[in-house]
């Protein structure tokens, strides 16, 4: 369901209310948030410009193209496939229905890496497997000035959105973008491992919110029946692929602790594991040293 054309021909303030109250009805879980984005993105300007010139009035032009935007939004797509981007770590990521939107539960991996490595440190050879839309592998990049970073995805479309994303955030000279699966097409041994693979389990795929069903890719949300199909595989390879002394991050889901922490110990080759909570108080990045 759509609003109707003549809600939109007014001044901003009175467009953020009705966009608002029309986004909760229809079951948006940040409307005023959602308003906001929405408005200051078509409008190509900022929140403090909003808030600055609450009178100022849309064209018809402009009051056209921002309903159907609001339509898209009605009809659960996310926010970011309808601006193309989401921010990630303060930086501004390109998004499109290719690759996963980034989440703030993700900013926990990096933290923990970085607590590990330092930008003043020794070059460091990286893999991002399954980059996506490169967020994980360009925020290492910028934070780690000396590192080397390979990307993999086995969609091409992923690919090209990282590969922007590296170029817009000037870290592209130090990243390698490659098409495979895993470590299938990439030689040599690594520093670090890092990874937000797929983790729903199959049979929980229809518990995910319908924006998240609908929109964003399926192949990079399930991983099995028990959604650990990819950290079996990533923590089986990688023993053969840390140097000694490497360490391996990976992004977790709900109640895989036990799990992703019993592959680690029956592989045989790590040491050091643990786990990190994100901000909601759930286990979300499991980590390991690759014995020397």
């Amino acid at each position: 369901m759509g609003m109707r054309r003549e809600s939109y021909m007014t001044d901003i303030r009175t467009i953020l209310h009705r966009t608002a109250c029309d986004l909760s009805a229809c079951g948006s879980p940040s409307p005023r948030l959602d308003a906001e984005v929405l408005l200051m993105h078509f409008l190509k300007t900022d929140r403090l410009q909003l808030c600055m010139h609450p009178e100022r009035n849309l064209s018809e032009e402009e009051a056209a193209g921002f309903a159907r935007w609001v339509d898209r939004r009605h009809r659960g797509e996310p926010v970011a496939y309808i601006v193309g981007e989401k921010e990630f770590w303060s930086l501004r990521f390109e998004v499109n229905r290719e690759v996963l939107i980034p989440r703030p539960e993700t900013e926990c991996l990096i933290e923990e890496v970085l607590g590990f490595y330092s930008p003043v440190g020794g070059d460091l050879r990286i893999i991002d497997i399954g980059t996506g839309s490169g967020a994980i592998g360009v925020v290492l990049a910028r934070e780690l000035p000396t590192a080397r970073v390979v990307a993999t995805d086995v969609s091409p479309g992923a690919l090209t959105v990282a590969r922007r994303n590296a170029f817009v955030h000037g870290v592209a000279e130090r990243m390698d973008f490659i098409q495979g699966d895993l470590f299938a097409t990439v030689p040599g041994k690594f520093d670090l491992i890092v990874s937000n693979p797929p983790y729903i389990p199959a049979d929980a795929y229809h518990l995910l919110p319908p924006g998240v069903r609908e929109f964003e890719p399926q192949e990079a949300l399930i991983a099995g029946p028990d959604g650990a199909a990819f950290h079996r595989e990533i923590i089986r390879e990688g023993a053969g692929r840390l140097k000694g002394g490497g360490r391996i991050f990976l992004e977790i889901g709900a109640g895989q602790k036990e799990l992703v922490e019993t592959l680690f110990r029956d592989e045989g080759a790590y040491g050091d594991i643990g786990f990190r909570k994100d901000y909601g108080g759930m286990d979300r990045v499991a980590s390991a040293r690759r014995k020397a």
